[in-house]
């Protein structure tokens, strides 16, 4: 059986809602998760075939949120994208869901 492998994570900060964070949007700070986690990987953003990122709070972000940070991380605009709405267990369903794919 195939396994599925972690090879580099990155996440935002935990903030408070009007805190030091409130003038990004979230997509905003998916794309910095999502360099940094290219650059903690060695990769570049051609090399992404797929992103998936778990969101607590949508509301007010726009369509698509993980669209929108992949494309500012740099990722090609052919590359799909899920956004994972599972409240605080989002990041985990996320990584369910990468697994499953990689399978």
């Amino acid at each position: 059986m195939s396994r599925s492998v972690i090879v580099a994570t990155a996440r935002t900060p935990f903030g408070k809602l009007g805190g030091g964070l409130a003038g990004y949007k979230a997509p905003e700070l998916g794309a910095i998760a999502i360099k940094a986690a290219l650059e903690r990987a060695a990769l570049e953003p051609g090399e992404v075939e797929y992103v998936i990122m778990g969101e607590v709070l949508q509301a007010g972000v726009g369509q698509a949120p993980a669209r929108q940070a992949a494309i500012g991380a740099g990722v090609p605009k052919e590359i799909g994208s899920d956004t994972v709405n599972k409240v605080c267990a989002s990041s985990i369903r996320a990584v369910e869901i990468a697994d499953a794919m990689i399978r």
